[in-house]
């Protein structure tokens, strides 16, 4: 008799997930559903969303782009900066394509749907919503910062710490889930949050009304995987056990486990991330009365390629694949 295949959720948007969603695409048993953020507003993406009020289709690409059998031939062409027309200067080919599709077809989830099938996309990809929103961040100063490209770059080399994020609607009182991504949450037998920027990739995903209390209510097991670094304005100074906290009350729940990756990067790379990022290395103490409660996951995932430090797709699908299965074992 053959094994029920599991449900993996994925929460969260920019690179961080499409480098979760390349792992996982080539795993056996699995079927995949990648919840994405819709607080993007930088870039092509932004100008897109400004330009004619269509919700923000760069995390999503993304997403299509690292569930694709063709994704190595694909994204070459998708991600290619156009540089004639002087109107789409910056744009690329996927953001274009998926802008005409949602277009053509009036929705925007449709549109995903279609740029899926066109690439054969091995999963299915949820716009957290289909409301237009702008995302908030409000400062220990009492100042506020409006758009994800805003906090996510600041533009002083001395900032407050964000105090409170939120999202404000366009067009509605409230902002309202797509309403498969609820299903998916409730059907889901595994939840992996992140990896990504904290504040503007994976939050605004659990600020949408019933984003939340679904996690809250689902019998899956909830997985947390921790940046590699700190993000300058958004999680400066912050530990492994500061991010997990911070996860945890967005969730209104514990998580079931936590990967954490222990391989530092290269000084002379570290010396580079704190002159020009401001940003350290995410350190732990396993010896937290904290992690008792908590399954803690650690182990080599960093990938070192360009010179920037991630996530290694392949060393992430390795250890999910034993969490999943039930064969990985605490190693803490």
């Amino acid at each position: 008799m053959n094994k029920r295949m599991q449900k993996v959720v994925t929460i969260g948007g920019g690179s961080g997930q499409f480098a979760l969603l390349a792992g996982l695409r080539d795993l056996e048993g699995i079927d995949i559903t990648a919840i994405v953020s819709m607080a993007d507003s930088g870039g092509s993406t932004g100008r897109l969303r400004d330009e004619l009020g269509i919700l923000p289709p760069g995390d999503v690409l993304k997403c299509v782009l690292a569930l694709s059998p063709q994704r190595d031939i694909v994204r070459t062409i998708l991600l290619k900066r156009l540089k004639g027309d002087n109107r789409l200067q910056g744009h690329n080919a996927g953001n274009m394509l998926l802008t005409m599709l949602a277009e053509y077809t009036g929705n925007f989830a449709t549109g995903v749907n279609a740029l899926s099938e066109i690439l054969d996309a091995r999963g299915t990809i949820l716009p957290v919503t289909i409301d237009k929103t702008t995302l908030v961040a409000e400062l220990t100063d009492g100042s506020r910062i409006y758009g994800q490209r805003a906090i996510n770059v600041p533009r002083e080399t001395q900032r407050e710490k964000i105090k409170d994020i939120y999202l404000v609607p366009h067009h509605h009182d409230d902002v309202a889930p797509y309403p498969p991504v609820i299903e998916a949450i409730r059907r889901a037998d595994h939840i992996i949050v992140g990896p990504g920027d904290l504040f503007t990739s994976i939050i605004p995903n659990l600020l949408v009304p019933g984003v939340k209390e679904a996690i809250m209510d689902t019998r899956a097991n909830v997985f947390y995987i921790v940046n590699i670094m700190t993000k300058y304005g958004e999680t400066n100074t912050f530990s492994c056990c500061d991010f997990v906290q911070s996860i945890e009350f967005f969730i209104g729940r514990p998580v079931d486990g936590v990967i954490y990756n222990t391989e530092k990067p290269d000084p002379g790379i570290l010396k580079r991330y704190r002159k020009y990022e401001q940003s350290e290395f995410v350190e732990i103490d396993t010896e937290n009365p904290f992690w008792k409660s908590r399954t803690l996951y650690c182990a080599d995932l960093l990938s070192m390629t360009g010179g920037i430090a991630r996530h290694d797709s392949r060393k992430l699908a390795d250890i999910l694949q034993d969490m999943i299965s039930g064969t990985s074992k605490k190693t803490f």
